[in-house]
């Protein structure tokens, strides 16, 4: 069984930050993703809540057994917020942006671990996320797309209440060790100190990585593996425009599997 969720979020009720390219983002990795067999839904702007994700995460993890395929990829807003139990060297905790972030807050990268350890041991679980958080200069290829566009970042400011900063000005925590056992393939577009790009390619709203990605990813055969598909990606990415890093975390086993199979 091969399952799939393509979230694309361009629209933030009560931020001045909406996006462009992130529903071409859902639809683009869902007809890639329908091409090779799996079974796709999509959750899309005020579909995307908060609890739609997590549930559609969820149902699928539970339903998929060894030798099952799941991926979930995701584009939106990326943010951040203090890490509250210790367990970041940097002291904080990456997140996702639901549509319903101002609401109910992010999806924390603690709360995603906990989702994809549901699934069972021998379950292919990849998360592709076209999402920023801040960000740093690296080296630069050739300019591509049609002109820099705006970065995916909420800043925590945005949604933190006046007490939660405060709060978390304050905190005070024991570092404890990050958990070492890997749950998901995680193929993101950019570092965690950097930012992911809304861009445009011939007219078209699409995220930088996204793009990227998927133009790698057809010139690809199909026995490449995520390792190979990474190497073609970074030929593009950082680009004089669109300065992130693209970046791929998992185990050697991992980085063995063949692309989205």
């Amino acid at each position: 069984m091969k399952l799939a969720l393509c979230i694309g979020i361009n629209d933030y009720p009560g931020t001045e930050n909406d996006l462009s390219g992130c529903r071409n983002d859902a639809d683009d990795w869902a007809g890639a993703l329908m091409a090779r067999g799996f079974d796709t839904r999509r959750l899309i702007d005020s579909a995307a809540s908060g609890a739609a994700i997590r549930t559609g995460i969820r149902e699928m993890l539970t339903r998929s057994t060894a030798g099952d395929a799941v991926v979930i990829t995701y584009s939106g807003h990326g943010t951040w917020v203090p890490d509250a139990n210790g367990d970041e060297p940097d002291h904080r905790d990456e997140a996702l942006c639901p549509h319903d972030t101002m609401e109910n807050g992010p999806l924390l990268d603690d709360e995603l671990h906990e989702l994809f350890a549901l699934a069972a041991p021998g379950v292919r679980t990849v998360l592709i996320s076209d999402s920023c958080h801040s960000g740093t200069l690296t080296r630069l290829n050739h300019p591509i797309g049609d002109h820099p566009g705006r970065t995916r970042f909420l800043p925590p400011s945005s949604f933190l209440t006046p007490q939660q900063r405060l709060r978390a000005a304050l905190l005070t925590t024991n570092p404890r060790k990050p958990d070492p056992r890997p749950t998901a393939l995680l193929l993101s577009g950019c570092r965690d100190t950097e930012y992911s790009y809304d861009a445009t390619f011939d007219g078209r709203p699409n995220g930088a990585f996204t793009y990227v990605a998927l133009s790698a990813l057809a010139t690809l055969p199909e026995t490449a593996t995520y390792r190979d598909w990474m190497r073609a990606i970074r030929g593009r990415l950082p680009s004089q425009d669109y300065p992130q890093t693209p970046a791929l975390q998992a185990t050697k086993p991992q980085l063995a599997w063949p692309i989205l199979a």
